[in-house]
């Protein structure tokens, strides 16, 4: 059995979470932020003092990667590293889309159709997300990316079934995205209970990060010309 911290800061919430197999043994959240330089050690030491107190090892760190909050991203990602040395465990990077995608995937009232398409969104500025596109298996259609929305972007998808839209980038495109495929549903953040399926996954397939070197999605990938200054105006 394996025991996972999980810890979650991309967006104006900040949570944290323990699972056992997938099955979330222990959560803490806030999605009143953003707060996470004051709530995330507590957080961290109360999930941590949880396990201890049940005899239960923590056997990895996980850890929301991006895209997100530059601030929020840079936060969590050292407080999970420093958890993963001084414990001496393995660290687990989790793309935040994918976290975004698992609750629809798993709780809907209705089950998907099989053709169906996910799209997270996260909220950048103006008509800007931050966005992917999954199908179920949360194979990827389209790369993470920062796009101006427009009726046509989305439109090859659109034609060939439905699409649906979530999280904090979604609300402001309902007015753009009129196509009768699109769906949106409303309420989705990144949080960190949601990242135990996707966590446990990786840490059967040893698919761990460099703890020293790892870095959140979009310092990586997404500071060059513009959109260095789209990230900037999210902070």
């Amino acid at each position: 059995m394996s025991c996972i911290l999980l810890i979650d800061t991309s967006t104006a919430a900040c949570s944290v979470a323990l699972c056992e197999d997938t099955q979330v043994i222990y959560a803490d959240e806030d999605t009143q932020g953003p707060n996470h330089n004051v709530l995330l050690g507590s957080f961290v030491d109360q999930a941590l003092s949880f396990a201890d107190s049940h005899a239960i090892p923590v056997d990895a760190v996980a850890v929301s990667s991006g895209p997100g909050s530059y601030t929020g991203l840079r936060i969590g990602v050292s407080m999970a590293k420093g958890v993963a040395y001084g414990l001496g465990v393995p660290l687990i990077g989790v793309p935040t889309l994918k976290v975004m995608a698992t609750p629809v995937l798993l709780y809907q009232e209705e089950e998907l159709p099989d053709d169906a398409l996910l799209c997270p969104m996260i909220d950048a500025r103006r008509m800007e997300v931050y966005f992917a596109l999954y199908d179920r298996a949360l194979a990827e259609h389209l790369p993470v990316q920062a796009q101006v929305v427009t009726p046509e972007l989305f439109l090859p998808f659109l034609e060939k079934g439905p699409v649906y839209f979530f999280g904090t980038g979604a609300e402001k495109c309902k007015a753009v995205l009129t196509h009768s495929n699109a769906r949106f549903v409303d309420g989705i953040l990144p949080l960190a209970r949601h990242m135990a399926p996707l966590a446990e996954r990786a840490y059967l397939r040893g698919e761990f990060a460099d703890t020293a070197y790892f870095e959140p999605y979009y310092l990586k990938d997404f500071v060059a010309g513009k959109s260095r200054d789209m990230l900037k105006e999210t902070r």
